[in-house]
């Protein structure tokens, strides 16, 4: 069984934590109907779970990192985009 580099592993929890975070922004992005910033953060979304895919494929124990980073990549992007209930999306034109 393969050593756990502590680099690698703070590198795929924060790869996946900014995964998690674009993916936010991408479904933002989609439910306000924004072509352009949707496609573009879906771009983005893959770039950076590739990098995590490939890191932890090495040492299954990776895994565990990619989890929490996901973890922490939604509930902080989530914190940042809270929105008062009924309220637009994030990315909608103000009226």
């Amino acid at each position: 069984m393969a050593a756990v580099d502590p680099l690698t592993a703070g590198a795929v929890f924060i790869a996946t934590a900014a995964t998690d975070a674009v993916y936010v922004m991408f479904t933002s992005a989609v439910i306000a109907r924004k072509r352009v910033p949707a496609a573009n953060w879906s771009a983005v979304w893959y770039l950076l779970s590739s990098y995590a895919v490939i890191s932890y494929t090495e040492n299954p124990f990776y895994v565990a990192f990619a989890a929490i980073g996901s973890w922490a990549g939604a509930y902080a992007s989530l914190t940042f985009l809270h929105r008062p209930p009924g309220g637009p999306p994030v990315g909608a034109s103000p009226e």
